[in-house]
């Protein structure tokens, strides 16, 4: 039976915390959630097995924990980079600088994301500031609604736009394309643009 969650208080609580997750994260990329004990983790963060369940109820707690928590960062911060640019191109190319910058930053986080996304993402909300792609298709009807892209399947069109990033990363990540992906940036943003259709000239004033 999996223990219950203590919630650990002060400062050290909190650090111990953050090491638990990053450990975690770096081994559940490297060697899968199944394929990473308790024992693992204790030792990559240097304390007891008990330690961890002060923090996490159990091992599959944690890896949700994780793939929720940096999944609703990515969605948020696709929101935010979207919005402090006024043109629809200018937006795809904002977030598709963001997600090259995250994954140079964090590659062990795209891994994670990307190996355990079918274990997770029916836990997702379906909402835009926790959910990569109700994001990502936010972004794209606020498009069409402007009259920026032509009329299409916005599921389809998601499904398009994700595979133009994510594909290039995972090349770079199992040695198949040069990195930094950042390199690539310019590249990918005109990939996104060219299976949305084309980016059209909005009509009418600036509002």
């Amino acid at each position: 039976m999996s223990r219950p969650a203590v919630v650990r208080r002060g400062r050290d609580g909190a650090e111990t915390r953050a090491r638990i997750e990053t450990e975690s994260l770096r081994l559940f990329a490297s060697k899968g959630v199944d394929g990473t004990s308790v024992r693992d983790i204790a030792q990559a963060v240097g304390v007891a097995e008990g330690a961890l369940y002060r923090h996490f109820a159990s091992k599959e707690a944690l890896a949700r924990e994780l793939f929720l928590g940096r999944y609703a960062e990515l969605a948020r911060a696709i929101g935010e980079v979207a919005h402090e640019v006024p043109d629809f191109a200018g937006r795809i190319r904002a977030v598709t600088g963001h997600a090259c910058r995250l994954f140079d930053d964090e590659p062990a986080l795209f891994a994670y994301l990307l190996i355990s996304q079918h274990d997770h993402l029916g836990a997702v909300p379906l909402i835009a500031s926790e959910n990569v792609v109700e994001a990502l298709a936010g972004l794209l009807r606020e498009g069409i609604l402007r009259g920026e892209l032509p009329e299409q399947d916005v599921a389809l069109a998601s499904a398009l736009a994700l595979g133009c990033v994510v594909q290039p990363a995972v090349f770079v990540l199992y040695g198949r394309l040069e990195g930094p992906l950042m390199r690539h940036r310019e590249r990918i943003t005109q990939a996104v643009l060219s299976v949305l259709g084309g980016v059209r000239e909005r009509s009418g004033g600036t509002g």
